[in-house]
This record gives structure tokens, C-alpha cells and sequence, in this order.
């Protein structure tokens, strides 16, 4: 047998030149094109499944009215304003803050929902913070944070001051508030 020594002589440059072209070209086909490849079919798959779905099915106002009537419900009463904001500040008090001073705005606005805006400065550490920002979010799913502003005093400090921004959104006092809104959506 001979040696690759031998083989490689046999070959010369432009066959040792070709041997390595072909051997880089089946290192991209295997490592680049094919997972391509393969990315392509199942995007098709996929597509093909979306242009055998029925058209889209219009929901008839009645249902609407009742869809609209379900949200509503996601969203405590405004009546239950001072126990929510109560526990807003249980959850700062829980995550070790203490909230000196606060800005309040009740807002009414066309969709029927009411937005109670809260801002309000903290301090204390990025960890207390955040479990604080991250219990309102979990525990009050109708309740969304507008900003948060942090500043820190020296570059060394782990004590930060923080500016909250939270909105929590009641549903109106009746039903016959939701009225308008839903007639108006049935004729959309």
C-alpha cells in the first residue's frame, strides 16, 4: 500500500487543491445548507396548514356584547379602589419599602374602564424592588407598570431611589355603564 505521501505526489497541487474544495464544500452542505433546508420544509408545512384553516369566523354583536361583558369581569369594581390601593402597599411594606409620599390620578376614559395612576418614590435595594414590582404584576394581573426610574446616589451605593409608575384599571361602578360601549360594538 502506498503512502499518503505518495498518494498526495501522485495527485499534485490542483489535486490536492480539488480534494480540499470538494471536502469544504460537503462541510458547508452538511453544516450550513441542510439545517436550512430543513428549516424551509417546515416553514411550508406550516404554511400550507394556514391556507387549509376555514376563513376566519366572524363573531356575531350578541356574543360580542358577552365577550365584552366576561372582560369587564377580569377587572375588580372601582368601589374596591381603597383595598387594592391597600395592598399595594402591603406588597411595598412585605418587600421591606417604605413609600413616603405618593401622586394619585382617577382617570375615566371612553373604553369604560377606569385607571387609577399611582406614582410614587422608593428606596432600598435593586432586590427589594424588584420582588415588590414583580408581587404587584403577579398578584394584581389587572394592575400594569407605566415606568420605573431608578438613580443611585454613588457608584458603589446598593441603596437605589426608584420612581413607580403603576396604573391599576377598575371596571365602572354598574353595568349600565358598559352599555354604550358594547352597543357600540355591535354595530362594528
Amino acid at each position: 500500500m502506498r503512502t499518503l505521501r505518495e498518494i498526495l505526489e501522485g495527485l499534485g497541487a490542483a489535486g490536492v487543491l480539488g480534494i480540499g474544495v470538494l471536502l469544504f464544500c460537503a462541510l458547508f452542505y452538511f453544516s450550513g445548507v441542510r439545517p436550512l433546508e430543513r428549516e424551509l420544509t417546515a416553514q411550508q408545512i406550516a404554511a400550507e396548514r394556514l391556507k387549509a384553516r376555514g376563513p376566519v369566523q366572524l363573531i356575531a354583536a350578541r356574543d360580542r356584547a358577552e365577550e365584552l361583558r366576561r372582560f369587564y369581569g377580569l377587572f375588580p369594581p372601582v368601589e374596591q379602589l381603597p383595598n387594592e390601593l391597600a395592598r399595594v402597599y402591603g406588597l411595598a411594606r412585605a418587600a421591606k419599602l417604605q413609600v413616603q409620599q405618593a401622586e394619585y390620578r382617577l382617570e375615566s376614559r371612553d373604553s369604560g374602564l377606569i385607571a387609577y395612576h399611582i406614582t410614587f418614590p422608593i428606596g432600598g435595594t435593586y432586590g427589594q424592588i424588584r420582588q415588590f414590582v414583580s408581587a404587584a404584576l403577579k398578584d394584581m394581573s389587572f394592575a400594569s407598570l407605566d415606568s420605573l426610574r431608578f438613580e443611585r446616589k454613588k457608584v458603589g451605593d446598593t441603596h437605589l431611589e426608584a420612581q413607580v409608575q403603576l396604573t391599576i384599571h377598575f371596571r365602572p361602578e354598574s353595568e349600565a355603564n358598559l352599555r354604550p360601549l358594547a352597543q357600540s360594538g355591535e354595530a362594528r
